[in-house]
C-alpha cells in the first residue's frame, strides 16, 4: 500500500492541474494519512487519525475539475500496479462520497 501511495503522490506532484494545492503540504504526513485512510476505508486494521475531509479542505477553493484530476492520478497509479478493476471500483466507491466535503460549493 505504501508503494501505491508513493506513486500516487508523485503523480499528483507532477500534475500541474492540482499540484499547487500541495505546495505547502507536509508530504510525509500526507502519505501516512493517505495510507491510514485507504487502509481503514477498505476494512483494514488501520485507524485514520487525520482531520475530516471538510475541515482538511476548507477554504482551499477546490473545484470538481480538481477532484476529477486527483481521481485520474489515482487511477493511473492503480493501473500501473495492476490493481484489478473490481478493487479499483471498490476504492473509488469509498473515496467518491468524500467529494461533497472536499469540493467548494
Amino acid at each position: 500500500m505504501v508503494a501505491v501511495v508513493d506513486d500516487f503522490v508523485a503523480n499528483v506532484a507532477a500534475d500541474k492541474r492540482i499540484n499547487g494545492f500541495f505546495a505547502r503540504a507536509d508530504i510525509p504526513r500526507l502519505k501516512r494519512r493517505l495510507v491510514q485512510q485507504i487502509c481503514a476505508g477498505t476494512g483494514g486494521p488501520c485507524l485514520y487519525q487525520g482531520q475530516d475531509m471538510k475541515t482538511a479542505h476548507a477554504g482551499m477553493g477546490i473545484r470538481k475539475v480538481h477532484f476529477t484530476a486527483l481521481v485520474q492520478d489515482l487511477q493511473k497509479t492503480l493501473r500501473k500496479f495492476k490493481v484489478p478493476m473490481r478493487e479499483q471500483k471498490e476504492l473509488l466507491a469509498i473515496l467518491g462520497p468524500m467529494q461533497k466535503d472536499i469540493v467548494a460549493h
